[in-house]
């Protein structure tokens, strides 16, 4: 006679170890059917917990030290200026105007999406605005209107940075050093956790925001100390040969880099410590303009993903540009309206 194992005693005592593993803060993996039954998620979903744990199979688990409460995203536009003192094309060979539309549209689906993720974070988005036109204006409004994101627009008044900032500059050069410096004076007046700067010429994934936030947690974890995250891959940072470290992020490689553009995130500790070395970028243009960035990078970690989160759509022949190993027409062509 076939002998019946009575597996409901077992299956009890399963569930009580599992909830009594929960209530001590570990997770338990089944690896023979790729599951954690703590989590109930399959070990290729996301197992991390946004403020509490960042998990890595089969590295373990990081107990994060500063849960990220609240995001504030400023992108800087202007429509009116193809390439800041230049007569290039870019990518697509479009106007201005279209770039800033479709990176608005995808940085606005990046946002909601890790909305959907992290519910107890807030999310607000500002749009500072220099020399654009009023129908272009206005349709970055309706792309405002049209997202589920607390936002706000801001047109810069250029005139009142007439005595902050040296003369002698091209228009572009002066609205773009005028519409940065607004930018960081909304971060040191804000008191949010982290402040993401953005240029309008940046095409985002749609996991751009969520990894960056995960990220940042474990890495503000792991070096026990502020830090800065770049959302792109930059062609020109493979152009030298200087040593670096890989980490590992949520779903991402990331590098550790000593150079960007001024499209970053960073906390409000960063921004306070380093407002008047900041400051000096909308005061004067010294080449590299980022300079003051790169000395905060010799004291703070600047990150870069493995592949990109973010592209940004400049000339095809940028080292500056078209990060490597995305596929930025198929981007570019899910955020036209």
């Amino acid at each position: 006679m076939k002998k019946i194992k009575n597996t409901r005693k077992t299956n009890f005592f399963k569930k009580i170890f599992i909830k009594f593993c929960r209530m001590l803060g570990y997770e338990i993996i089944d690896q023979s059917n790729f599951r954690s039954t703590t989590l109930n998620k399959d070990l290729n979903a996301t197992l991390s917990i946004q403020g509490e744990k960042s998990i890595t199979i089969p590295l373990g688990q990081i107990d994060i030290k500063n849960k990220i409460n609240n995001l504030r995203v400023i992108v800087r536009t202007c429509t009116s200026e193809l390439i800041m003192d230049q007569n290039k094309r870019r990518i697509f060979d479009e106007e201005k105007n279209e770039y800033t539309f479709r990176a608005l549209r995808s940085l606005i689906k990046s946002i909601n999406k890790a909305s959907l993720i992290f519910k107890d974070v807030k999310f607000n988005l500002i749009v500072t605005d220099t020399n654009s036109p009023k129908e272009d204006i206005d349709k970055i409004k309706e792309i405002l209107n049209k997202s589920n994101i607390e936002n706000n627009f801001k047109s810069i008044d250029l005139d009142s940075f007439k005595n902050k900032i040296k003369s002698g500059y091209s228009k572009a050069k002066f609205s773009n050093m005028a519409n940065f410096y607004s930018s960081l004076m909304i971060a040191k007046e804000e008191n949010d956790d982290l402040f993401y700067f953005v240029e309008d010429d940046y095409l985002h994934s749609e996991d751009a925001i969520t990894e960056m936030i995960f990220a940042y947690e474990k890495f503000n974890t792991i070096f026990s100390r502020d830090l800065v995250l770049l959302p792109s891959d930059y062609p020109y940072l493979y152009t030298k040969d200087e040593a670096t470290k890989i980490y590992l992020g949520e779903k991402y490689h990331w590098r550790l880099v000593s150079e960007s553009l001024v499209t970053f995130m960073t906390s409000k500790k960063i921004i306070d410590e380093n407002y008047n070395n900041l400051e000096k970028m909308g005061i004067e243009w010294i080449d590299p303009w980022e300079k003051p960035l790169h000395n905060i990078y010799d004291v703070n970690p600047c990150l870069s993903p493995i592949p990109s989160l973010a592209v940004h759509c400049a000339n095809i022949n940028s080292v500056f540009g078209i990060s490597p190993f995305v596929d930025l027409k198929e981007l570019w062509e899910k955020n036209k309206d």
